[in-house]
């Protein structure tokens, strides 16, 4: 069984390695950032199964999977669990949370043997059985808290053209013309907002698919966005991200 480890923190990776060689599984490669994993995936056979931390030191691992394909099975490791929804739209068998326990990480080896056994694929409602997981409910934010001085404004969801980061610190800007700051980094923002009705068009912007006020063609197939009363920067999608921003687009 090949076997590889992605996990940005390298003592956190070797314990990982440590435990699964104690149940007698071998680890043929460990990994440690989205892009030297996406570059790994392209040049070498893909594992049979990955153990996946979620938060990596240059942004989340889903990322990974934008830019490859792969039948590999995963089992998630991380300190974090507002991620089990979209770890459940990939290929995972387990979701372990951190600090890993050997009862729990042998339970999820166990669970993979067993598909690797079974012929039949397995869906997300049937993996939420195998696992004993509720049915999950996904809900989106639809307020904001912001500090105005010594006061709290909510903003709601339908008075936001756009989140951005500027200085290592995220804002909210508002139809209106008004920004205001929130302690929430657009990597998690990202998961809590209607993907229907925003999208993430590089890494410093989301916008609202209602704040769009032109869509002009920039250099090196990129694409500016134009947004009413946003004069910070230019919004550029990223070139990686123009085919799916279309798609977006056209849902």
């Amino acid at each position: 069984m090949k076997v590889l480890i992605i996990e940005d923190e390298k003592p956190a990776a070797r314990r990982l390695q440590r435990m699964l060689s104690k149940i007698g599984i071998e680890v043929d490669t460990m990994l440690h950032s989205v892009i030297e994993s996406i570059e790994w995936f392209k040049n070498n056979k893909h594992p049979d199964l990955i153990f996946l931390d979620i938060q990596l030191s240059d942004g989340l691992s889903f990322e990974i999977f934008d830019h490859i394909k792969t039948d590999s099975a995963i089992i998630f490791t991380t300190a974090y669990d507002e991620y089990a929804l979209k770890a459940f739209k990939l290929n995972s068998i387990d979701y372990l949370l951190k600090p890993i326990d050997e009862e729990e990480l042998e339970a999820a080896i166990k669970k993979f043997r067993n598909t690797q056994q079974s012929s039949e694929s397995i869906n997300v409602t049937e993996l939420r059985s195998l696992l004993n997981l509720p049915s999950i409910q996904k809900t989106f934010k639809s307020r904001f808290t912001a500090q105005v001085g010594q006061h709290l404004k909510l903003v709601n969801i339908s008075d936001i053209a756009c989140f951005y980061s500027e200085n290592k610190a995220t804002y909210i800007h508002c139809f209106s013309g008004r920004n205001y700051p929130v302690e929430i980094p657009l990597e998690q923002l990202e998961d809590e907002l209607d993907p229907e009705k925003f999208y993430r068009i590089n890494r410093k912007c989301i916008l609202n698919i209602k704040a769009i006020k032109d869509i002009v063609s920039y250099t090196n197939s990129r694409l500016e966005i134009k947004l009413e009363n946003f004069q910070e920067f230019q919004l550029i999608v990223s070139r990686e991200r123009v085919k799916d921003f279309k798609t977006w687009l056209s849902n």
